[in-house]
This record gives structure tokens, C-alpha cells and sequence, in this order.
């Protein structure tokens, strides 16, 4: 194991942002709050499979009681509190530290940026991967430049072009504020909306989203998941992710090499969004963090993916899975704890 060598505790921060106090002041948003809690869930239990660890985790005061006993400190955030100086303070007493966070208003990109800040090791990827692959028509513009077939994407202005549309915030997370539009009126609906959004062409194929490592260029494909998805008042909603849906998915090793060499910064764990038609497989966008599919891992595989990034750090990470099954992971949960 990566710290068996060690003779002193490694202290490691979580800070998931939305069950972790970055909506202190205000009302949860259950989506994100839902699958936040999973994968917090999920990466403290990789953590406390490991030796050596102290692992701190920050927890919005609705949150308190998410954590059982199991030898984890809780830094309870409440409404009083400035979650950005709780967070600086929290950091300052951690030797590494894992944020989970959405792209949107820089959230992500400014946590990253605090962390490095402070002197502290990130084990996520920089905030200048972040700033890239968390704006969706910068990674578009990235992506084309690279024998990579990536979803034709565009600025949304007032032009309007008859067909099936996706319009979607350039920074959003999952399809929050993501809408169809399938004629004009549609179309300048959204056009009278406030903030910045992208527009792409509406394909039809299967929802593919992809687990990987990376590091300096390099990438390792962990399990190729399949999402499920339903259409409601033109907005698509994430209901299951089959998690190593496919029990040889090496066919995609080739697309997450391409990746990691268009966009090298990356580093850690990384999701990626495809969309697969009858004849392409297309990259709808890049995840910097941990994503939801995550969850179902080490059930899947049996793989802990936080040992395999601790790995990074000093070398290459190993895998050595102990069983090959598809984990179905619910994505729609009970709302936060009142």
C-alpha cells in the first residue's frame, strides 16, 4: 500500500462543496446535494481503507449526521460561518487535500487555486485544467485542434437555425438549466435567459461516460459506464449510471490517450461524457473531479480509485481489480436532511 512506508500520519482534507457548507447561507439544491453526498460517501470509504490516513471532511450543518463512526473528524459548517475562511483553515492543517466541486462561477477553479496557494498537495487537477475543461466551448476548442470527434459547439447568439437544439450553460454541472429547443420560439426563450450558454446540434445515441486516471499527458481508463437518462419538459434528467457496463471497454483506451495529450494538466480522476451514434463516438465534455459513476467502483471492480491516486503522486497507479460486475448507481435521491 502506498503509505505502508510512512511513520507518521497523513492528514487529508475532503471538502465536498455542496453537503460540505458551500450553501451555508442558503437553501440546498437537492440534485446536487444528492449526488454530492454520494460520492462523498464513496471516496471516504476508499480513504478509511487506507493505512495512514487521518481524513478530515468539512459537513454543512444540515449535513451533520452524514458521517458514522468510523474514525473521520467533521468540521461542522454553519450558517454564521464564511465557508472560504473555514476552508483556507481547514486546508492549512491538511498535508493533501480532495475538492469535490461543481465548475460553475469558479468555484472549482478557485478551491484548486487556494490549495496550491497555501502550500498544500492537490489531488485533483490544477486550476488551469479546470479552467479548460470546466468551460464547455473552451474544451470544444481544445478538443478540434486533436484527431478527437467532439460535439459541434457554438456561442449561443441570436441566430436561430431550424432543427434540434442543446443549449446549455458553458460552466454548468449535469443538466441543470440545460434545455431541447426544437423551434423559434424555443430558441428565443432561452436567448432572453441571463448568462452565458453554448448551443449543439441534438444527437441521438447512447450516453457513455468514461473513469480515468491521469498525469502529465498520460491516461488510464478504469471502466467505461453507461447513463440513463429521462426527457422531461425539454430537459434531460440523470436517473442511473451502470457503472462497467461493458466488461472489455479497452476499446476507449485509444480516446482517453487523445485526451490526456490535448489537455495534459489533467490530473487524478477525470470523467468524460460521450455520446455514441450509429457511426461516431462523440465527447460532449470533460469532468475534472470526481463524478458520480465513481460511486459504483470499487463494487464493480473492486478497485479503490483513491489508493490508485495516492499512486500518482510518486509513479504510475495499479490496478488490480477483484471482480469484473456492472453496478447500477441511483442518481435520484432523498432530499438533504432537514
Amino acid at each position: 500500500m502506498f503509505y505502508s512506508y510512512l511513520l507518521s500520519i497523513v492528514k487529508i482534507l475532503v471538502f465536498e462543496y455542496i453537503t460540505g457548507g458551500g450553501f451555508n447561507k442558503q437553501e440546498l439544491p437537492d440534485s446536487l446535494a444528492g449526488e454530492g453526498s454520494l460520492m462523498l460517501n464513496a471516496l471516504l470509504d476508499n480513504l478509511i481503507r487506507l493505512n495512514h490516513l487521518e481524513v478530515t471532511v468539512m459537513l454543512d450543518w444540515r449535513y451533520s449526521e452524514l458521517i458514522g463512526e468510523n474514525g473521520i473528524n467533521t468540521v461542522i459548517i454553519r450558517p454564521e460561518h464564511v465557508v472560504t475562511e473555514e476552508f483556507a483553515r481547514c486546508v492549512k492543517q491538511a498535508d493533501l487535500v480532495w475538492p469535490i466541486a461543481p465548475e460553475f462561477d469558479g468555484i472549482l477553479q478557485t478551491l484548486c487555486q487556494t490549495i496550491v496557494s497555501l502550500d498544500k498537495i492537490l489531488l485533483t487537477s490544477s486550476a488551469s485544467a479546470v479552467a479548460i475543461a470546466g468551460n464547455k466551448f473552451k474544451t470544444y476548442e481544445l478538443l478540434r485542434q486533436h484527431p478527437i470527434s467532439v460535439v459541434p459547439s457554438r456561442m449561443l447568439d441570436d441566430e436561430y437555425s431550424p432543427g434540434e437544439w442543446m443549449i446549455k450553460p458553458v460552466d454548468g454541472v449535469g443538466c441543470a438549466d440545460s434545455y431541447v429547443v426544437s423551434n423559434r420560439q424555443e430558441f428565443e426563450q432561452m436567448t432572453a435567459r441571463k448568462g452565458t450558454f453554448i448551443i449543439q446540434p441534438h444527437l441521438q445515441g447512447a450516453k457513455i461516460s468514461l473513469s480515468g486516471l491521469f498525469k502529465q499527458g498520460r491516461g488510464w481508463l478504469v471502466c467505461a459506464n453507461s447513463q440513463h437518462f429521462e426527457l422531461t419538459n425539454r430537459q434531460y434528467h440523470l436517473r442511473e449510471i451502470v457503472v462497467n457496463h461493458h466488461p472489455d471497454p479497452g476499446r476507449y483506451q485509444q480516446l482517453v490517450d487523445q485526451i490526456a495529450q490535448a489537455l495534459p494538466e489533467l490530473w487524478g480522476y477525470v470523467g468524460i461524457d460521450l455520446i455514441e451514434t450509429a457511426t461516431q463516438t462523440w465527447v460532449l465534455e470533460i469532468n475534472p473531479r470526481l463524478t458520480t459513476s465513481f460511486v459504483g467502483i470499487y463494487d464493480a471492480l473492486g478497485i479503490n480509485v483513491a489508493e490508485a491516486v495516492m499512486q500518482l503522486l510518486h509513479g504510475e497507479p495499479i490496478f488490480n481489480p477483484t471482480c469484473n460486475n456492472p453496478i447500477t448507481v441511483q442518481t435520484q435521491q432523498a432530499s438533504h436532511a432537514s
